[in-house]
């Protein structure tokens, strides 16, 4: 049993933690409702001015295009990503071949490298096959990342063996396995890997700044950006923007929390 002076002590640290981590949020919020004066004078409660910057917002961006784009390309990219890891996670894991772990250790160090560094020679690469402004161009890099292939192969550890022999001698295709079998038992696995995966294409903007040139190719990331340009900046319109940018990454964690929390330690049902 915990003593009441521990228990105190716990809540008051939880407590101010909460508090510290919220109180961002709680900033955007006050700042989307303000004017751009009081914003630099550091108000800190809500004010009136909310509907006058979704107005100057919609008016000065192209808001529902930018949405719209970043839910096509999240939703898109996130399947794919899903479904192409996962199925290499579970390969590296299930079937047996002398050089696939040399094959595992190239994924795992091209980890390292930053993004930066191949972001130039990607350019390159995709300007040279005329693929510039594409939907490849954007999602080819992002599709198979070492991370996701990392994390699906350690789920595949917990998967039974023994399972996948008994379902091989009843007929069953390797596809029909693992779609049949392996999928629904890493339901959790993949919620995990659903919220990592949108949320990084959903905030994503190096690369669709560099590889999507167009203003009919507008993400919510760039748009942000926009409204950072010209001699004036229009803090509560920003605040507003970044704060509509925030809300779909915040829904899809808090509904996917706990199986997020289950997925990352490797929990399977």
């Amino acid at each position: 049993m915990m003593s009441k002076g521990k228990k105190f002590f716990m809540y008051a640290f939880l407590t101010i933690f909460s508090l510290l981590s919220i109180f961002p949020l709680y900033y955007m919020f006050c700042a989307a409702t303000n004017k751009s004066i009081d914003v630099i004078a550091g108000k800190l409660i809500p004010g009136t001015y909310l509907i006058e910057n979704y107005k100057s917002l919609i008016a000065n961006q192209n808001l529902g295009l930018a949405l719209w784009n970043s839910f096509r390309n999240s939703f898109i990219l996130t399947v794919l990503c899903l479904l192409v890891c996962s199925i290499a996670g579970y390969g590296f894991e299930i079937y047996h071949d002398k050089g696939k772990d040399a094959v595992f250790t190239v994924l795992l160090t091209a980890m390292m490298i930053p993004f930066a560094a191949v972001m130039i020679p990607m350019f390159r690469m995709f300007s040279s096959l005329n693929m510039v402004n594409t939907m490849a161009a954007f999602m080819l890099p992002s599709i198979s990342t070492p991370f996701m292939i990392m994390m699906f192969r350690q789920a595949s550890r917990s998967f039974p063996h023994d399972i996948i022999e008994a379902a091989r001698i009843d007929g069953l295709s390797e596809l029909a396995i693992f779609f049949r079998m392996f999928f629904p038992t890493m339901r959790s696995t993949y919620a995990a890997a659903m919220t990592i995966v949108f949320m990084n294409a959903w905030n994503n903007y190096l690369w669709p700044k560099v590889i999507l040139m167009t203003n009919e190719s507008i993400t919510m990331p760039m748009l942000v950006a926009n409204l950072l340009g010209g001699y004036t900046v229009d803090y509560g319109m920003l605040m507003l923007g970044v704060f509509i940018c925030t809300i779909p990454t915040a829904i899809v964690f808090f509904c996917l929390q706990k199986s997020f929390a289950e997925g990352i330690t490797g929990a399977v049902k």
